[in-house]
């Protein structure tokens, strides 16, 4: 199979590359490196380099410059997102991802054949009045609707950006009948994700012996923490079996809160350190959990929040 993978260098990306490689499939990498990692660093199998390709440059710019190469599958993971802070105080940086995913939508539906497509968006396109502490429950797929007269605020320009890319994808299906497949993946974490984002940040700080072990806001958020390694393998074992235009949370249905998951780590590293929350830093919305019954009719998680926070706690020590 021909994949094309848009930011194979960042942390969901690089993650698609290696199984696709590990697959023999043949992949074209693209990457701007602004914020991905350098392929030396992570793309292991030496034998790989033949089966791939790996082009440094804005995706937008191959789109322009190559329209005529056919992919059989187009895994889209270029975004601008870099963690809470980046999303609250770089709004119009974030918002280039609607420049992002206008042009690969469009790109895509000339192919002569079109490629099968791979969108992530982001629970973020949710409305944020289903999150808040006073209300807030498991977010479902037909959470987000685009029949009726009324969509609710999602989650700074990133949701905003994600919500317009889910709404580009219904016109690809309807009027171009592009095949595409919608996913939203909750609070995904693993080894070698950038400290920016919680779950890294936190198991870092545990693993340091910092006391106390500071956590954003109120400490009291609650995210549905998923695996990387279950991300990907929720995508291809579904990619074939959703309808086009579909969409499809990918979480634990589990919700943790950041001081909960700081003590789950200590529990696990054998830690004894206090807790303090940091209300000057920003928390986002209260409660992000996935109703992931649709998920579990294909695919269900593999590896457990404990599994987790040993590994990623044994990669950033073996780093150090």
């Amino acid at each position: 199979m021909k994949v094309l993978v848009s930011g194979s260098c960042g942390f969901i990306g690089r993650r698609f590359v290696k199984r696709f490689l590990d697959q023999g499939d043949v992949v074209t990498c693209i990457d701007n490196m602004l914020t991905g990692v350098p392929p030396e660093d992570w793309m292991f199998k030496p034998d790989s380099i033949k089966n791939q390709r790996m082009m440094f440059c804005d995706i937008r710019t191959y789109f322009h410059t190559a329209k005529a190469e056919w992919h059989d599958l187009v895994v889209h993971c270029a975004a601008n997102v870099g963690g809470r802070l980046n999303m609250e105080n770089d709004p119009l940086a974030v918002a280039t991802n609607l420049s992002l995913d206008s042009e690969m939508f469009y790109w895509a539906s000339l192919g002569k054949p079109m490629p099968k497509v791979i969108y992530f968006s982001s629970p973020a396109a949710y409305p944020n009045w289903m999150q808040t502490k006073t209300e807030y429950r498991p977010l479902k797929e037909d959470d987000i609707t685009f029949g009726g007269d009324n969509i609710g605020l999602p989650d700074t320009t990133y949701g905003w950006s994600k919500l317009t890319g889910e709404y580009l994808a219904k016109f690809a299906v309807e009027k171009y009948k592009l095949d595409v497949k919608i996913y939203r993946p909750f609070g995904g974490y693993g080894e070698d994700q950038h400290w920016s984002y919680p779950f890294p940040a936190i198991i870092q700080r545990i693993v340091n012996g910092e006391d106390p072990v500071v956590v954003w806001g109120s400490g009291k958020q609650e995210r549905d923490f998923i695996h990387i390694d279950d991300i990907v393998s929720c995508v291809l074992a579904t990619k074939d079996v959703m309808e086009p235009g579909e969409a499809l949370n990918i979480g634990t249905g589990v919700a943790t809160s950041f001081t909960v998951l700081a003590a789950s780590a200590m529990h696990v590293l054998g830690k004894d350190l206090l807790i303090r929350p940091d209300p000057d830093k920003p928390e986002g919305v209260f409660s992000r959990v996935a109703d992931n019954t649709k998920m579990l009719q294909w695919y269900k998680p593999k590896i457990s929040l404990e599994d987790g926070i040993e590994r990623v706690a044994r990669a950033l020590t073996k780093g150090k």
